[in-house]
């Protein structure tokens, strides 16, 4: 929200209040605080009729300083609340001087310099990372009347912010101003179903504001040299996070919000869809499966969308009778060719069904202010929305999630969560102004929580659209309702990036877009992009998005990069570990990577899987691609040729091709199996061995596919010799130079292999 007019003056109507002095200052232990009036007491009547400002400094984390703003302190404080998982009592050191004040929490300091312009500065080491200087913080008042606390950070220049969320827009945010509100908006606008109110900056810190309703943020939008965020009320509470790079800002973020779950192995594989409003019955859905079978395509999942139920009837977890007379029965048949089924679901209930009159009498969807239950037409006829503050209304709805598991559904695509009303009481007394992003964090978590309950830790898995800070916790994400073209290729990545650089580890789109029917040149394209993404869906919406509905050549491509990416499982394991255990997300911003290089600071076309391997999908009929690569030998995984950073290199691609390539000094991890995604990736694995320097001397941590095992090799280099071991011996294995035709196999009993280069 913009409060100014221009640098000097205020908006009409627009009252404010910024405080002027650390007036006083008092230290415990665990805090610093700090009184600071709106106006300079030179005299004790100053003292009379002037708003005072509490700002308390304190620490949840070691290198983290949270920062707290009062004005009012006796207002009720309903829920929700962010969970913090990591958040924790450390010791922190404090001390209170005549000119400056200080709490320090691991590396980072928390100084506030007081006298006629003080500022608080946030310190590593010597370097000041960014200040709240004059008029940094402020108390607004709008000429609605509502009151606002804002926050604002100086921008040094060269100074970038990042993350927000998955949004759609550039993928460097400064410019722009963000509210953080999730909307059922599409992929082409401001708009964004995944609101996550934390940025973090290629300057050495990040900034999660520790509300869950709307955060509207001004990114070098209104005053240019700073960010400002603002939130309705009386207080504001934001918490910086030191890196000092990009890696350990998202390592301590989700450390605190939460860590992505570990998702099965079978997830990772081709998912395959019904689309949305097409005529399906089980006759279509055996065609579909027949039909990749027969053409020699792997096939993982296969998705039902909505009208799996009956129309008017959403969502009440029913098998249309007409189409589907013998569910059981199908998805039996389904099984027993080895693929795991999902299912659509949402959180609405229209009146038609039988589980509206039943939820409406149980209290177990959401009313409004007179008790009556809070409905509306869009979407579904009447429909009205669970309550998830319930927990009997979140048993409720888990119980029929357990009844379609019990037939054999495996996974749950939780769509929707954004349309949620602010005129509503909820069970538990929330602010439906703070419930409106925090609702999908209960509906997901709910559905996940059926799974896991289920399957166990790392047997759970949803394919969510909305969420918010802490919902990286229930994977996986999809980029929602993109558009068949190749600008909406751009926007989906631009926003998987930007969610990325939000904490979240896996996520997904939706192959050849949703909407509309896709040129086959865009279906093909975005093949490659999707199959080398962490998870890989063909999902459409009036129409079909089995390959043969487009050509014989999207077969042929789809079968290349399935079957790649099958052959890839033990690196991306591997990768799926550094999320889960560190996370650090599977698709990465070359920014993240590389945060040292200035020519990756806006690049939003390309990305690295993992941290081995750059793609730039190709968004062109004619195959035209510019990308940027960085210092090093760089080798192609698909054709083995080589290129030098750092440079841009422009180049024209067939559809059966892309930019894939592999970082230098890389050990990569080829499975010997791309029939299925879940197998056992130490038997028969190859290790390729890319561009190693001398000195060269790495761990490769493999686990497996559905438990906590893991099979470690070493790989060290001195001069022209590699020495390469694993801790298995029971399983044959090789390794193999890249660009060469060296290979050197390991039958079960060998341990370790010597190359010469």
């Amino acid at each position: 929200m913009k409060f100014t007019d221009g640098y000097w003056g205020i908006r009409p109507g627009v009252t404010a209040l910024h405080p002027a002095e650390a007036y006083d200052v008092e230290t415990t232990e665990s805090t610093l605080t700090v009184y600071a009036p709106t106006q300079r007491i030179r005299r004790r009547g100053d003292v009379l009729n002037r708003p005072l400002a509490t700002v308390r400094f304190s620490s949840p984390m070691p290198d983290v300083v949270a920062v707290r703003i009062v004005h009012h302190a006796g207002g009720l404080r309903r829920p929700p609340s962010f969970e913090l998982p990591g958040a924790a009592s450390v010791p922190v050191t404090t001390h209170a001087g005549d000119d400056v004040a200080e709490l320090t929490s691991g590396g980072l300091t928390a100084r506030v310099v007081r006298g006629d312009d003080w500022r608080v500065d946030f310190v590593a080491g010597d370097r000041v990372l960014t200040s709240s200087s004059t008029k940094g913080m402020g108390f607004m008042t709008t000429p609605d009347g509502v009151h606002h606390v804002a926050q604002r950070l100086d921008l040094a220049p060269g100074d970038v912010v990042y993350g927000l969320g998955e949004r759609f827009g550039p993928l460097v945010k400064n410019g722009q101003t963000v509210d953080i509100w999730n909307n059922d908006g599409g992929t082409a606008s401001e708009q964004a179903y995944k609101n996550v109110p934390f940025y973090l900056t290629n300057a050495g810190y990040g900034v999660f504001v520790n509300h869950p309703g709307l955060v509207s943020f001004e990114l070098a939008s209104e005053l240019v040299s700073r960010t400002q965020f603002s939130v309705a009320g009386q207080e504001l509470e934001y918490l910086v996070i030191h890196g000092p790079t990009p890696k350990e800002i998202l390592r301590r973020y989700t450390a605190l919000t939460g860590r992505p779950a570990r998702v099965p192995a079978w997830s990772y594989g081709l998912w395959l869809s019904t689309s949305f409003t097409t005529d399906y019955d089980e006759a279509t859905v055996t065609s579909f499966v027949e039909g990749m079978a027969e053409r020699d395509l792997p096939l993982s999942v296969f998705h039902f969308d909505t009208f799996w139920m009956r129309e008017f009837n959403w969502c009440d977890f029913e098998w249309d009778p007409r189409t589907f007379p013998d569910p059981e029965g199908m998805l039996a048949r389904l099984k027993a060719r080895g693929l795991r089924i999902c299912v659509w679901i949402n959180p609405y209930i229209a009146q038609r069904s039988p589980l509206f009159a039943q939820g409406a009498a149980k209290g177990y969807l959401v009313r409004r202010p007179d008790g009556s239950v809070w409905q509306w037409d869009r979407w579904q006829a009447g429909m009205g929305l669970v309550d998830f503050t319930n927990p009997e209304a979140r048993a409720w709805y888990a119980s029929h999630l357990r009844r379609l598991m019990d037939m054999g559904v495996d996974a749950f695509k939780s769509d929707f969560g954004e349309r949620v009303p602010t005129d509503v009481v909820w069970d538990d007394g929330a602010d439906p102004e703070r419930m409106h992003n925090y609702y999908t964090q209960l509906y997901n978590q709910t559905v996940f929580d059926a799974l896991r309950e289920r399957h166990g830790d790392g047997g759970a898995v949803v394919f969510a659209r909305s969420a918010t800070a802490g919902g990286q916790r229930f994977p996986v994400h999809w980029g929602g309702d993109n558009d068949s073209t190749f600008a909406s290729m751009a926007e989906s990545l631009r926003g998987g990036l930007s969610l990325a650089m939000s904490g979240f580890g896996y996520w997904s789109h939706d192959i050849g877009g949703f909407e509309n029917l896709p040129d086959p040149a865009v279906f093909k394209r975005w093949i490659p992009f999707g199959l080398l993404s962490s998870h890989s869906r063909l999902h459409g919406s009036t129409s079909y998005r089995v390959p043969w509905a487009f050509d014989d050549e999207a077969v042929d491509v789809l079968r290349r990069f399935t079957r790649l990416k099958l052959r890839l499982m033990p690196y991306l394991s591997a990768m799926a570990r550094e999320a889960y255990e560190d996370g650090v997300p599977m698709l990465r911003p070359l920014v993240l990577e590389f945060p040292d290089d200035p020519a990756t600071t806006y690049l939003e076309r390309q990305y690295l899987l993992g941290d081995r391997l750059l793609v730039a999908p190709v968004m062109s009929a004619d195959g035209s691609v510019s990308y940027y690569v960085p210092a090093g030998t760089w080798t192609s995984l698909l054709d083995g040729t080589q290129v030098t950073g750092p440079r841009w290199v422009t180049e024209t691609y067939g559809f059966d091709s892309a930019p894939v390539l592999v970082r230098p000094d890389s050990v990569l991890p080829f499975g010997a199996v791309d029939d299925r995604p879940d197998y056992d990736y130490a038997d028969g694995i190859t290790l390729r061995l890319y561009e190693l320097a001398d000195g060269h001397d790495s761990t490769l941590v493999v686990p497996a596919p559905e438990d906590d095992a893991r099979v470690t090799y070493r790989v060290r280099r001195e001069g022209a010799r590699i020495d390469v071991s694993s801790d298995r011996d029971d399983v044959a294995w090789r390794v193999e130079l890249a660009g060469t035709r060296t290979v050197v196999q390991a039958e079960p009993g060998t341990t370790r292999l010597t190359l010469n280069v």
